[in-house]
């Protein structure tokens, strides 16, 4: 096949917020299109390679540009996954594929990177309670935080609730000098983090102060009654089973839940997670969905997917490797 030439002009703000810092995006563009030879030149993008690779690699830019148009702040995820959207059907939109922004934040755009974020945020439109699950940096916390801001916003919700339960990932904080906030506090940092991200950073305190906006954790919950709110637990792993029914339990009128946690990174010294007996008793309840989320929708550092892929792979092998051991130390049946 021969090769085909093809140059796409840019202007100037958006070729720097579609190169990324240290051109990361250009060369993310060119591993997934190695065939393609790329060059950049002042406003200028000229894609040179196999014709069919070529249309598909430059249809990728227009359609990277035209979510930078739309204030989308891009990593190498939208182009990964772009590029994978793509290859299946050029005719696609990525902003269509990606769904509608949830949220914009000084200029910046707060939406689905992926089709399986996308799926996650159209379940929490559809459905009261959602269980977003799934490994490190698939954005389960941080998009569900963003349609509860959403929602604030719309005045669909009085108030926003978020939770988490106190328990250290190996680190021991009890001994740490200050009162029980401040001892609490730094497992609700990151919600905080995330809110000041979302939000006015001197509008947050103002909220935290009225109760529009209550970051707790999740012993504070029990007894309570949580009509025209929208709630997010987030690390659900670290949940017992009787604190997860305590918690769902809390359901109010016009109210919404949104549950996330990983599975495989349960830091509970002993006994059973709650979100495990979540997913095995809640399963068949209508209005509840289950959202899983997977390596493919990591959207941290693209290092982050080939880690959760690894330690997963590694565990699948420990136990495969703790079966045949049960087995070979069951005893036999003896001949008549």
């Amino acid at each position: 096949m021969p090769d085909a030439t093809q140059s796409i002009e840019i202007d100037g703000i958006e070729m720097v917020r579609l190169l990324g810092p240290q051109d990361r995006l250009l060369t993310r563009l060119e591993h997934e299109h190695p065939d393609v030879r790329v060059a950049v030149r002042g406003n200028l993008v000229t894609l040179e390679g196999p014709e069919e690779d070529v249309v598909v690699a430059s249809r990728l830019v227009q359609e990277l540009v035209d979510l930078v148009r739309q204030g989308a702040d891009l990593s190498q995820t939208e182009v990964a996954e772009g590029s994978r959207i793509l290859r299946q059907d050029s005719t696609r939109s990525l902003s269509d594929a990606m769904g509608e922004a949830i949220l914009t934040s000084r200029g910046k755009s707060i939406r689905a990177k992926t089709e399986g974020q996308r799926a996650y945020v159209e379940a929490i439109d559809q459905h009261t309670i959602v269980f977003g699950i799934g490994p490190a940096g698939t954005g389960k916390t941080y998009l569900a935080m963003a349609k509860a801001v959403q929602a604030l916003h719309r005045k669909e919700v009085d108030r926003i609730i978020l939770t988490r339960p106190a328990v250290e990932a190996g680190e021991r904080l009890g001994f740490l000098p200050g009162t029980l906030t401040d001892k609490i506090d730094p497992y609700l940092r990151p919600l905080y983090d995330a809110l000041n991200e979302m939000m006015d950073p001197e509008l947050v305190p103002k909220l935290l102060a009225t109760g529009v906006v209550e970051v707790a954790p999740l012993a504070y919950m029990r007894g309570r009654t949580l009509n025209s709110s929208f709630i997010v637990l987030d690390e659900a792993q670290n949940t017992s089973p009787e604190q997860m029914k305590m918690f769902l339990t809390r359901l109010g009128f016009g109210s919404q839940m949104v549950v996330t946690g990983d599975a495989t990174q349960v830091d509970l010294p002993a006994g059973t997670s709650g979100l495990q007996v979540a997913q095995q008793v809640l399963g068949r309840i209508d209005d509840i969905h289950f959202a899983q989320l997977t390596s493919a929708d990591v959207v941290r550092h693209t290092l982050v997917g080939e880690i959760v892929d690894a330690y997963t792979e590694h565990d699948q092998r420990q136990i495969a490797k703790q079966a045949r051991k049960q087995q070979s130390h069951q005893p036999r049946g003896r001949g008549r």
